[in-house]
């Protein structure tokens, strides 16, 4: 696992955004480059780069394939608080990348768990996903795979805690009672799956996640753990977020990987 600790979350949003244009851009073989997105406030900044980045020539997505990690039940796309609007309105319509190209969960699915399933056979029909991008909750959640969800789980519904429901509601008016209960969710298992995982952590409030995510034991009680097991896990994180983490995991991390600080 390499954590690539930044000064601020603008420069870690900085130093990830550079991280994705690279192997995008890197990519030779015909067949696209499949990358795995998130939503949520982690994300933001570095969408906002890789539009920059578009717009000035510096990376094309038009060969590029992405599947989202979640999106909730029960919100139609137009719902401006619905993971396809959120896309849309923060990369996707302001990109270069095929409308085709875009695959996003559908929570309004009669069948929810034929969605999932024909999302997982979608992500194998491209040969996997090259890079995974996520973030992570402060209970160590990565997607909406709640604690002690299997780390062996694929994409499938899943039950949102009381604890994601009131964080989440600063998105619904401050209104716990407007937050969706269940979401369509990529498994832990469809995450490890991918060729490289790169995960977002900023900030005070995931500090406890991060130290259970890099010194923790591997436990289905933080989710997140199961990075330690991937042979190409990327953490990226912030000053603010390594507060729980010991002196010598820090300086260890500094030492070998100081030279990608921005």
């Amino acid at each position: 696992m390499k954590v690539i600790i930044q000064e601020n979350y603008d420069k870690m949003c900085e130093w990830a955004a550079n991280h994705i244009i690279d192997a995008i851009n890197a990519h030779k073989e015909e067949r696209p480059f499949v990358l795995g997105l998130p939503t949520g406030s982690s994300p933001i900044g570095v969408y906002r780069r890789l539009v920059a980045a578009n717009k000035a020539g510096k990376v094309t997505f038009k060969n590029v394939v992405t599947f989202n990690m979640d999106e909730y039940v029960g919100l139609p796309h137009e719902h401006d608080q619905s993971y396809w609007y959120f896309m849309h309105d923060n990369l996707f319509d302001h990109i270069d990348i095929p409308r085709e190209n875009i695959n996003i969960l559908n929570g309004m699915a009669e069948d929810p768990e034929a969605e999932c399933a024909a999302y997982e056979e979608k992500i194998a029909s491209y040969g996997g996903i090259d890079l995974f991008m996520g973030g992570i909750g402060v209970d160590g959640h990565l997607a909406f795979n709640e604690p002690y969800t299997s780390l062996s789980s694929r994409t499938g519904v899943r039950d949102l805690t009381s604890d994601t429901i009131i964080v989440n509601s600063r998105f619904f008016d401050n209104d716990p009672s407007k937050v969706p209960t269940r979401a369509l969710s990529v498994g832990i298992g469809t995450v490890m799956d991918s060729k490289q995982v790169l995960v977002l952590i900023s900030g005070h409030n995931k500090a406890r996640a991060l130290a259970a995510t890099v010194e923790g034991g591997v436990s289905q009680k933080w989710t997140c753990s199961a990075l330690q097991l991937h042979n190409d896990a990327i953490i990226a994180c912030d000053e603010a977020a390594c507060g729980e983490l010991t002196v010598d995991t820090y300086k260890y991390f500094l030492d070998v990987y100081g030279s990608e600080r921005l």
